[in-house]
């Protein structure tokens, strides 16, 4: 049995506690120390350290995989403890701590998530949480009986459901997985970071439209129409994705840049080169609707104006010709190119607007909060009731009106 410390806790800064008091929190997610090929990493540091500011204490809890520990970007963490385990098995060292916790979450695609949730509802004595970063991908697999890191019995076990995806599907996990609670946790940004820069820290290089994303198939139809062909049909233009694991026979014109992989402290000078940056959204989130992908909180917080493909619950984020621009096709891109320069900086600074009024880091946090309190509650007054209606035959039994 092994179990590594990455990093002692640092402490968070001194700031008051939230109303409903500080927090003890552990953490099981994919990864925190590497945000290579992932977006997970992204999302939960901007979180975590956003909740270590409002005065929690929290344990992270990391599988240590070859691919993540080849490409570690946050090995020393300063909000949180982060520890690395082996094996399932080696998670009892932490058993005290997971048991103690005033809240326990575990995210999506954890390797052997399931036996880690089973671990989780079985040692946990506060609240537990479910965290799906990939809620399209999990229902798709649970309708096929093919959960590998959460299954349908596990769900109802969980006091919270935290979905990346909000809307309709908040009430199909209640209805149809018997979820108690299941709520919007959206991704989120720290503004302190992702924030316009000057030239010298943006750096020399610029592009007129850029795109940052892993490969994915049923994503690459949606690239080629909104970044490619635009390319093709503007010599004059500069392109950029990137992001890892593209096909090396992808065929790119001349004048779209390629970057492997951007770790996230080159994520702001990449979007701030940018005059406007591409989002496409995988197929299964465009379905389930109301799942932003991490990237659009990203470049709108650096005032980057963003050209989107089209999703339900798109609109109740950002205003669309206002703070975002929609793309159906080529052509609408090529608009989005040709727009005066005064217009540019006004979308931009409209969809930084947004950020800075409702997604930034601490604004999930303290959503979180809410939803732990709510949780919380809900859990006090189910064993109140449970309390009372144990109590009622022993009143019968003497004769005593309940």
């Amino acid at each position: 049995m092994t179990a590594r410390t990455s990093t002692p806790h640092l402490g968070a800064p001194p700031m008051a506690a939230p109303a409903g008091g500080r927090l003890s929190i552990v953490v099981l997610g994919l990864s925190l120390s590497s945000s290579w090929g992932n977006g997970h990493a992204t999302t939960w540091r901007a979180l975590l350290k956003a909740l270590a500011g409002r005065g929690h204490d929290i344990l992270f809890l990391e599988r240590d995989r070859p691919w993540y520990a080849e490409h570690r970007d946050l090995p020393t963490p300063d909000f949180c403890t982060l520890r690395l385990y082996d094996e399932v098995e080696d998670l009892a060292v932490h058993a005290g701590a997971i048991a103690g916790a005033d809240l326990v979450i575990v995210g999506s695609f954890v390797p052997d998530g399931i036996a880690v949730g089973r671990f989780v509802q079985e040692q946990a004595s506060g609240l537990t949480a479910f965290y799906d970063i990939d809620t399209p991908v999990t229902l798709a697999r649970l309708e096929r009986e093919a959960g590998e890191y959460v299954s349908a019995d596990l769900i109802p076990g969980f006091d919270l459901y935290l979905s990346f995806t909000g809307g309709p599907t908040l009430e199909r996990l209640m209805r149809d997985f018997g979820a108690p609670a299941a709520r919007a946790l959206y991704c989120s940004v720290d503004e302190k970071v992702y924030r316009p820069l000057d030239a010298a820290a943006r750096g020399a290089t610029t592009y007129d439209l850029g795109y940052l994303g892993t490969y994915s198939a049923d994503r690459q139809p949606t690239l080629e129409a909104l970044l490619i062909e635009p390319a093709r049909r503007r010599p004059d233009l500069s392109f950029v994705v990137a992001g890892p694991l593209y096909p090396p026979d992808l065929a790119w014109p001349a004048n779209v840049a390629r970057i492997d992989h951007l770790p996230p402290d080159r994520h702001p000078a990449f979007y701030n080169a940018c005059r406007f940056t591409l989002n496409v959204t995988r197929a299964d989130m465009i379905r389930a609707g109301h799942s932003p992908s991490v990237r659009l909180f990203e470049a709108a917080a650096c005032g980057t104006p963003i050209v989107s493909d089209i999703w339900a619950g798109l609109d109740t984020l950002f205003r669309p010709g206002r703070e975002i621009l929609l793309a159906q096709g080529t052509e609408d891109v090529l608009a989005a190119l040709d727009l005066t320069e005064e217009a540019r900086r006004r979308l931009g600074a409209a969809g930084r607007g947004r950020i800075l009024e409702s997604h930034t880091a601490a604004h999930r946090a303290a959503e979180l909060e809410r939803h732990v309190a709510e949780a919380g509650e809900a859990r006090r007054h189910g064993r109140v009731r449970a309390a009372a209606g144990r109590a009622a035959p022993d009143t019968q039994d003497r004769g005593i009106a309940p």
